[in-house]
């Protein structure tokens, strides 16, 4: 970042504090690793966005945007430019007259955090979805889901901002839901706010399925290791975790990568990982299972940073 962009970050309307140089991403990502970003700034409501945005465009800065960082992978040569951290986290509850209730939330509202206050209104179809670790926005830009639901099962419409300043909304049949993919996967445009259609429900019946996704999250998954999540997709006539448990790579290990005992679709962050450590096992993986099965496996973190590309 030269001197003069640095300058220009310095002359935006936020706070200070808000803005934080040469930040190291591990402190930012479910996985704990990831280098320095040049600037990261934390960000809380759309006018802050758009002068970001706008001051990018016209200085030539480069821009990533992350949630609550669990489904990504950084560099260990750190991000170039400004890393967004969003942090807006409003939502609101409206009932309609059909029994359906209409869930207004701003993008970088905590899963976890949603799922609990939809627990409290008695309001139903976001259970199965709870234990998800991210935030709305990253879980719509990745059509996140669990126990056999989606986003796009319960997502009604989105509003985005694109670079260049301009809000849009897209319904539920605009945002191209795929197999843990979306418009926004490649559209250059930020996720400002999801509209969720629910219903109402009953309160113990709710509690009782989110106790059950949260216990089977708890004996299925490496929750106690830092991880991205799920490393590979699905492919279209196998499972990925069976195909790398059959080819005896559970519990393979690249410095601090490994790939996790309990679920072999997890590759977890057994003490010190770095991204190269990862990178290499899941080259290796990718490799392996080519030759043993002649499939070709899927990335579905994404991996983000200085002389790191998609997979």
């Amino acid at each position: 970042m030269t001197d003069k962009q640095i300058e220009q970050i310095k002359k935006l309307n936020i706070p200070e504090e808000k803005i934080l140089w040469n930040e190291p991403m591990f402190k930012y990502t479910s996985f704990k690793i990831g280098g320095p970003a040049d600037c990261l700034i934390k960000i809380d409501n759309i006018d802050e966005l758009k002068s970001i945005l706008k001051m990018c465009k016209e200085n030539n800065i480069e821009m990533t945007v992350i949630g609550n960082g669990s489904n990504i992978l950084v560099s260990d040569n750190g991000i170039d430019g400004i890393v967004l951290l969003i942090k807006t986290d409003k939502m609101e509850i409206s009932a309609n007259e059909d029994n359906t209730v209409k869930v207004v939330l701003d993008a970088g509202a905590k899963i976890g955090k949603v799922a609990q206050k939809l627990l409290q209104e008695s309001i139903s179809g976001f259970e199965e979805l709870s234990g998800i670790p991210g935030t709305i926005g990253g879980a719509v830009k990745m059509n996140a889901g669990a126990h056999g639901k989606e986003m796009r099962d319960i997502t009604k419409s989105v509003i985005c901002i694109d670079y260049n300043g301009n809000i849009k909304k897209l319904k539920n049949n605009e945002i191209e839901f795929k197999y843990r993919s979306s418009i926004f996967k490649k559209k250059k445009c930020i996720i400002t706010q999801v509209v969720l259609e629910l219903q109402k429900g009953n309160k113990d019946e709710i509690r009782k399925k989110m106790m059950d996704y949260l216990q089977y999250r708890k004996e299925h998954q490496p929750i106690e290791y830092p991880s991205a999540g799920s490393t590979f997709k699905r492919g279209n006539d196998f499972i990925t975790a069976k195909l790398i448990d059959e080819a005896g790579l559970k519990g393979y290990t690249i410095g601090g990568a490994m790939v996790s005992e309990k679920h072999s679709g997890f590759i977890i962050n057994k003490g010190n990982a770095t991204s190269n450590d990862v990178m290499q096992l899941i080259e290796y993986i990718k490799k392996k299972i080519m030759e043993k099965f002649d499939k070709e496996i899927e990335l579905e973190i994404e991996i983000i940073g200085r002389n790191e590309r998609k997979k």
